[in-house]
């Protein structure tokens, strides 16, 4: 397998960016926007359970319905190639049918199967307290979903197709919609976030932050002012491309532990 280089690497992460404003006239090719769900279906979960859904919307009335209360992506909605709504598993407990299929994929049985779900009891009862309420379960698949979403998005970039990850919407009203049309049990799934995908129409400003410290001249203590910039700072030094741009050369990463304080 052909590895991707550290820089290679790097410049995915630089040049993917939030797109508001897609080219209406330039489609995600099937095979490109098959790679990409298939960056999703790879991805890593809590114990390997897997509690999401992907709805790809491609149906214009149907995307008509979602505007009046998708303000988050309204402009988009018209002229993004895909839009793939992120769906979370409800009430995923440890004694439940899901959890079950979830250690038999593993391909646990019979006593080990056994000793796999009281391992989920204690994680969601003890550990993480998530059984406590439908709303911390849901919390918790939710947090999954994140995970695959990003995978999407970074392997979208990857491949040369921009992207968007997208809240701002009214939760009740989107399931509320999507379930008039049939598209899923709200009982056993609810909406957990969405992304657009295509391609720009237009160039996008570069992260504020990043590209001040590729351009300051400025020593670190004139250019982070407060203790939220002290720690972004803190955290651009453990970037290797990053570190030779911060100004002066010698300050490290103890000289900005103490200023935390």
């Amino acid at each position: 397998m052909s590895q991707i280089t550290r820089e290679q690497m790097l410049q995915v992460f630089e040049n993917r960016c939030s797109t508001r404003y897609y080219d209406p006239n330039k489609k995600i090719s099937q095979e490109d926007f098959a790679a990409i769900l298939e960056f999703a279906r790879l991805s890593p979960s809590s114990v390997g359970s897997e509690p999401w859904k992907f709805l790809v919307i491609q149906n214009k009335a149907l995307r008509d319905k979602l505007k009046p209360f998708s303000w988050g992506m309204q402009y988009q909605l018209d002229d993004c190639s895909h839009l793939v709504i992120i769906l979370a598993k409800k009430n995923a407990r440890y004694d439940t049918t899901f959890f079950r299929d979830v250690a038999v994929r593993k391909g646990l049985q019979g006593e080990q199967l056994e000793k796999a779900l009281a391992k989920y009891k204690g994680l969601q009862e003890v550990e993480m307290k998530t059984a406590e309420s439908e709303r911390a379960l849901f919390d918790w698949t939710s947090k999954q979903t994140y995970i695959a979403l990003a995978n999407m998005l970074t392997g979208a970039a990857a491949i040369g197709v921009d992207s968007c990850p997208i809240e701002g919407f009214n939760y009740d009203k989107m399931n509320e919609t999507l379930t008039a049309e049939g598209l899923f049990d709200p009982n056993e799934w609810g909406v957990s976030v969405a992304a657009t995908f295509g391609y720009r129409a237009r160039d996008i400003t570069k992260k504020y932050l990043v590209d001040q410290l590729k351009k300051s001249s400025l020593g670190l203590n004139n250019l982070f002012s407060n203790k939220w910039a002290a720690n972004a700072a803190l955290f651009f030094t453990h970037q290797t491309r990053l570190r030779h741009l911060l100004q002066p050369p010698s300050c490290h990463i103890t000289s900005l532990v103490q200023k935390r304080s």
